[in-house]
């Protein structure tokens, strides 16, 4: 195996489409243009079979691995397994990650200008789903020329694009690996997405969408919602280990209603660090799509969304300690796929880091993900490019 190295630095990509023909969405609005960002890394061989698909999740981006600059104080946001040697090798497959409709890291969203108007879209956006950024991918793919990917990733809501990918588009993969993720937003996580929002809407800079240009944001709002965000991707027992009741900067109670945990300390940084890098708007679009997401919908049986995708083996990993998107909703995935005779591969895997788990459980996941590429690969015959 090759020792693993990281990639060289990568250039943003974007693709343009639906410039005559509009892009329709699930609620009937539409789109035009559409634009969706990527970046590649690898090499696509003779026959385009070695292409892996992956998959991010709310506050992501198409930068998943490597730097655009050699200054760039962090590489991509699943650098530890994307590169040379590492679980997806990037010696051996091509590896795509874009953007979701509806971001704010160059794919079409509210803060993009509306070219019926010439001023940023806001709340005229449309609204869009899981489905909507999954469709907009097959565009992508397209335009790269691949008719079916190896293998499509992702943990959170990228594992819920990965399950959408395999619900309605199965012919067009032969893999799917969804981590810490669900079929179906139940009702304490669409709870969680509400308080973020209602965060959002409280901050008088938000003004029903319309900040943009005016040099008042909504950072206290967005700040709010990303630190309820923030707990959720932790767990009890990694909050111990990393805060416990320790004191910041200070040995002893101040008897005032100022910054004085450790924790409070981490949640206001990453609440403030967070409003310098996304959009508020583009909160509240994502969240709302992992909402609406239920892929029992319409026949309200689970297993009924995959009698097509009995073809894509499956490996569908959870976490112990995740209480965003406990086991037992990967657990009811794996009960729906077996009910259609479909090759599942499921592990629940022991670890404290919580929601978080699927990204910081690097040598786990390496040796996991590795093993099961390298086995999809042997029987898929894949050529190294």
């Amino acid at each position: 195996m090759t020792t693993p190295t990281d990639i060289d630095l990568v250039s943003p990509q974007t693709l343009a489409f639906a410039q005559e023909e509009p892009f329709v969405l699930e609620s009937g609005a539409t789109l035009r243009p559409v634009t969706l960002a990527y970046e590649t890394y690898g090499r696509l061989n003779a026959d385009r079979s070695n292409a892996i698909l992956i998959l991010h999740a709310l506050s992501g981006s198409a930068h998943a691995a490597g730097r655009h600059a050699p200054d760039d104080p962090r590489p991509g946001w699943w650098d530890d397994c994307i590169g040379p040697g590492k679980a997806f090798d990037t010696d051996r497959f091509f590896v795509i990650c874009s953007n979701v409709l509806g971001s704010c890291y160059g794919s079409s969203g509210p803060a993009d200008i509306d070219p019926a108007t010439g001023a940023p879209y806001g709340l005229r956006f449309p609204v869009v789903t899981i489905g909507d950024m999954v469709r907009a991918q097959t565009h992508l793919l397209d335009h790269l020329g691949i008719d079916r990917l190896l293998c499509a990733a992702g943990g959170s809501m990228g594992g819920m694009q990965v399950l959408e990918w395999a619900a309605h588009f199965p012919h067009r993969l032969r893999a799917a690996i969804p981590l810490a993720t669900t079929a179906r937003h139940s009702p304490m996580l669409i709870a969680f997405s509400e308080v973020g929002r209602q965060a959002i809407y409280a901050d008088p800079n938000w003004n029903n969408g319309e900040y943009y240009g005016n040099g008042r944001k909504p950072d206290a709002g967005l700040a709010v919602a990303r630190m309820v965000g923030h707990i959720t991707y932790l767990s009890d027992a990694s909050m111990q280990q990393k805060f416990g009741r320790r004191l910041q900067a200070r040995e002893q109670y101040g008897y005032e209603f100022q910054t004085e945990f450790a924790v409070e300390s981490y949640l206001k940084y990453n609440g403030n660090n967070f409003t310098r890098r996304f959009d508020a708007n583009s909160y509240l679009y994502i969240t709302k799509a992992m909402d609406y997401f239920d892929l029992s919908q319409p026949t309200g049986s689970l297993a009924a969304a995959f009698t097509g995708a009995t073809a894509v083996k499956f490996l569908v990993v959870s976490f112990t300690s995740d209480w965003l998107y406990p086991s037992y909703h990967s657990k009811e995935l794996v009960r729906a796929l077996h009910a259609v005779g479909a090759d599942v591969t499921y592990l629940d895997i022991e670890s404290t880091w919580g929601h978080d788990a699927f990204l910081l459980e690097v040598d786990t996941m390496t040796r996991l993900l590795s093993g099961f590429l390298d086995r999809l690969a042997e029987e898929e015959g894949i050529a190294v490019p």
